[in-house]
């Protein structure tokens, strides 16, 4: 049989890293065996819909390089022979299914209402037991129809034990069973009914989601066997855990979206690998994967039962290691988004000089204009950056004054201004003042800048170009003298 694997998002809201690992891995298998990878939009819960919810979804896979085979192209359109992709939009599919139940015996008309139910609650609590809608069902249910809720009749009740591809073997006995709704009083199915219904007829052969449902499953089971189904394969994947380990992330723990992390400049690649590892290892120290490498080797075996810690500096440290692995013309057209206001009027040839000698120091791209801006416009002279410098501080003002007039004569001499002369310069510069470089290329360097940190000081001095170098020296050597 061939695998088809899906992806089921709600448009409730932002999509976050948990729903994007919940596509990842199902991808993933799908692709590794050729098979098929289906989007299918479960937009049942109409109260939480978020406008541009959907949107943002779409645009996520395909920013993650996650294509999907079957399901919607865009709000309006969608491709697949077993579509529609929209649950809304399969509404009669399920109230078919739904009215066979009925027929069958399978499913009753729910007559209580909210206050009867909360008696039953207090009755069950009374006598020490755990309410079960099943020990309430009414004889005579009235005939449904659309407007009442319905609800699955449980016709075994029995203990069940299944095979999980992730956590193994498991069981769970009686108490897990219950008449749960299936169709809602706005004629709407709820996911409980839904997801089952639309994996039997869409063929899906692999359900990999969350450890949150594992608890469900026996419900899903009594139903998969009341309908004459075959489960697909189950796989439920760990919990990412906030960082601090013990609870499951949460928005109260920084998680973001994966929109916010795009548009702080991580990478797509880094993002799978990152989220591929979050629960998943192949066993060797590899730690930088391409999704192709993660097609080859990720296996549902592999995955681990207990949660995965979220740790946003990995994440930042894979971002750095996938910018450095980038084609450079690849990693300059990415970066065009990124550029600050300082580089907007700058020549693609001279943002490429500086791009190529600042890209190593980048964590994301959103540090490219902190990185750069100096290198396309004269930063304000902050001489406390002299004043705390460590080895800058315990030289006196004059001597500060004498070696940077040195250093700008030295440099001036230099017939032509390249990387490998203007070290040689440097390091006669060395030589003639007896100084150390931290003391003698640190002056240079804040002088040259006003920036924290820069790329080596020959590439700088080469890329920002002999006239405007000279120049910025003079002018931090006046401010120096005068304000210092």
């Amino acid at each position: 049989m061939k695998v088809r694997t899906r992806f089921a998002p709600s448009p409730t809201g932002y999509i976050h890293v948990g729903n994007v690992r919940s596509a990842l891995y199902p991808y993933l298998v799908a692709r590794q065996s050729k098979g098929d990878f289906i989007l299918r939009i479960e937009d049942t819960d109409q109260a939480r819909f978020v406008d541009g919810a959907e949107d943002m979804v779409l645009d996520t896979l395909r920013w993650l390089g996650l294509e999907w085979d079957e399901g919607p192209i865009n709000l309006s359109t969608e491709e697949g022979k077993y579509g529609p992709y929209h649950q809304t939009q399969r509404k009669n599919i399920y109230l078919e299914w739904a009215q066979k139940m009925v027929d069958e015996g399978l499913a009753y008309a729910d007559p209580y209402t909210v206050e009867q139910v909360q008696a039953f609650r207090e009755e069950a609590k009374a006598n020490k037991k755990a309410f079960l809608y099943r020990n309430y069902r009414p004889e005579n249910p009235p005939e449904w129809k659309v407007g009442m809720p319905l609800r699955f009749k449980t016709p075994v009740i029995k203990r069940y034990s299944w095979n999980d591809a992730v956590m193994g073997e498991l069981s769970a006995g009686e108490e897990a069973l219950d008449d749960f709704v299936i169709i809602k009083a706005d004629g709407l199915p709820t996911y409980n009914f839904a997801h089952i219904i639309d994996d039997y007829e869409m063929g899906i052969t692999h359900i990999i989601r969350g450890s949150e449902y594992v608890a469900s499953t026996p419900k899903y089971l009594s139903l998969y066997e009341a309908l004459n189904i075959e489960p697909p394969i189950l796989a439920h994947v760990p919990h990412i855990l906030a960082p601090s380990g013990n609870k499951k992330l949460g928005k109260r723990d920084g998680a973001k979206s994966v929109t916010e992390y795009r548009e702080e400049g991580i990478l797509p690649e880094a993002m799978i690998n990152f989220l591929a590892q979050l629960g998943w290892n192949d066993g060797t120290e590899q730690e930088i994967f391409t999704l192709e490498e993660l097609i080859d080797k990720f296996s549902l075996d592999r995955v681990q039962k207990s949660g995965a810690r979220f740790d946003e500096q990995r994440l930042l440290w894979l971002n750095g290691q996938w910018i450095r692995r980038l084609d450079f013309e690849d990693l300059y057209a990415r970066c065009q988004p990124f550029w600050g206001s300082e580089a907007k009027d700058s020549e693609e040839g001279y943002k490429k000089q500086v791009l190529g000698i600042v890209y190593d120091r980048l964590k994301t791209l959103k540090d490219l204009p902190e990185a750069s801006g100096y290198f396309f416009k004269i930063k304000d002279t902050n001489l406390e950056m002299i004043s705390t410098n460590k080895q800058l501080k315990k030289i006196e003002k004059n001597r500060l004054i004498e070696l940077l007039e040195i250093s700008i004569k030295k440099l001036e001499s230099i017939d032509s201004w390249n990387e490998e002369n203007i070290q040689l310069t440097l390091n006669q510069l060395l030589e003639e003042t007896k100084e150390k470089p931290a003391v003698i290329f640190q002056l240079i360097r804040i002088c040259l800048t006003w920036a924290s940190f820069s790329p080596a000081l020959n590439q700088t001095l080469a890329v920002i170009g002999r006239e405007n170098s000279i120049n910025r020296l003079n002018i931090s050597l006046e401010d120096i003298k005068n304000n210092l």
